[in-house]
């Protein structure tokens, strides 16, 4: 799985999970990042109890369906402790700049097909490759085959919020809502195992995998849906960003982090970032049983649904690329056939064209990245294809002592509408035609100039 080879003087070169890196002082040791799982977010685990405790009327019996981010704005000023987490989430950090922030959610719809699969099927179906954390996604129900794809929708929801527009990531905005509403949902899991825990010890480990959505673990969410994205996810689709792109990305996920109350010093930088990135690929990546599961009940949910339209195939083949084969392999991804594998290779072929020739024409990226925005969000609320509405991240899939995430049974469907795998036929077509124009062109040079001439130009 992994090997290390010293190299020049001090260093080190790392191969992880089909990655290869050079050791770095900015990298840190599994030793080094292990205090991180004891330590979590506690401003909001004792706002959420405290906001639990205000009569709401008909939910007043149920605080697990309170809509915890409207009593944290309604009650701010009763309680100290929600004074303090109100002030954090409505105060901009000062190494914000909105100018970066708007070309960081630009780069997200530039590169807006590409970088779903990533987040679909590197960040999430790869994500099940952390031990520590399947332990708890395990226990909340939100990964059966069954309802996997409007958990999945839901993440999908806040990354477009926070992607809409700098408006929107300012303190009363959407993404900036939609950030505190996944910080007090991840407080609201985290009290729920412990409480638990405290009824049946032996019910989750918290020697063994540290407190549930601890700091590490968020650090590495943020991670997966940034630096795994630039340096992972989209080289290996043959798509690599610039310099500037990098850096406009990774700080629209820094103010991200920021709002959910994730440590931001990891984003502080693209070195540090992505040092964190192949620190966690070393410390975090240790597929288990359960990952494994959780990983096959992403493909069950998603196949032949909206907004991929893909068969079981093309995802374990998408899976394979973007995961790599050694990962794909401990998480039980099958090999993909031939045909597959083809398909594949003319779908990155479209995407990689596209991805280089729209954004040199400005007019055109403009309206690419205009029209994604929008048709991304509008598809993701349709009733039919989509949520039918916006989540407010409500506590729907509550651990309890029995539950468990079993895996899925693959339904029988038939294919409703052209996805992913079309595109791969569309590249295909591309190359084909591409060579045939180039074969085509250099039958008519050879007639037109003569031998000696055409041998000419083709050696210089």
């Amino acid at each position: 799985m992994a090997l290390k080879s010293p190299r020049q003087g001090n260093s080190t070169e790392c191969h992880y999970w089909g990655y290869s890196f050079h050791w770095t002082d900015l990298h840190r040791s599994a030793e080094e990042l292990h205090p991180m799982i004891q330590t979590y977010d506690s401003l909001a685990d004792e706002c959420v109890q405290i906001l639990n405790k205000i009569p709401t009327g008909e939910d007043s019996d149920k605080p697990f369906k309170k809509d915890l981010y409207g009593l944290l704005k309604k009650h701010a000023d009763e309680d100290p402790k929600l004074k303090e987490l109100w002030d954090e989430v409505s105060t901009v950090p000062e190494w914000v700049d909105w100018e970066q922030i708007q070309r960081g959610q630009d780069v997200f719809f530039r590169y807006g097909v590409p970088i779903l699969n990533v987040l679909g099927f590197e960040s999430l179906l790869g994500g099940m490759g952390a031990m520590r954390v399947v332990e708890t996604l395990a226990r909340t129900g939100g990964f059966g085959a069954k309802v996997v794809r409007r958990r999945l929708l839901e993440t999908l929801q806040h990354i477009l919020q926070v992607n809409s527009s700098a408006e929107g990531m300012k303190p009363g905005g959407e993404g900036n809502v939609s950030s505190v509403r996944v910080r007090l949902l991840h407080a609201s899991v985290r009290l729920r195992i412990l409480s638990l825990v405290e009824q049946k010890p032996e019910y989750y480990d918290v020697t063994k995998y540290g407190t549930p959505v601890n700091d590490l673990d968020c650090i590495g969410t943020i991670n997966t849906f940034c630096s795994s994205v630039v340096w992972l996810g989209l080289p290996r689709q043959g798509i690599y960003l610039n310099q500037q792109e990098i850096e406009d990305y990774i700080a629209l996920w820094r103010l991200v982090a920021y709002y959910m109350g994730t440590p931001t010093e990891p984003f502080e930088t693209t070195a540090k970032a992505r040092a964190m990135m192949e620190s966690l690929l070393i410390s975090e990546i240790d597929p288990t049983e359960i990952g494994k599961i959780l990983a096959k009940n992403i493909i069950i949910g998603l196949e032949n649904t909206a907004p991929s339209y893909a068969s079981k195939e093309f995802l374990e083949a998408m899976s394979r690329l973007l995961n790599g084969d050694q990962l794909a392999d401990e998480l039980d991804i099958p090999r993909s056939s031939l045909y597959y594998r083809v398909i594949l290779w003319g779908y990155c072929f479209w995407v990689r064209l596209v991805s280089t020739i729209i954004p040199r024409i400005y007019f055109m990226d403009r309206f690419m990245i205009n029209m994604r925005r929008k048709y991304f969000y509008k598809m993701l609320m349709d009733e039919k294809l989509g949520l039918g509405g916006e989540s407010r991240y409500e506590f729907k899939y509550l651990p309890t002592l029995t539950r468990t995430t079993r895996l899925g049974q693959r339904r029988t469907t038939k294919f409703e509408s052209p996805g992913l795998e079309s595109l791969g036929h569309l590249g295909l077509m591309t190359a084909f035609g591409a060579v045939v124009t180039l074969g085509v062109a250099l039958a008519f040079a050879a007639k037109l100039i003569p031998s000696d001439q055409l041998l000419h130009v083709m050696r210089v």
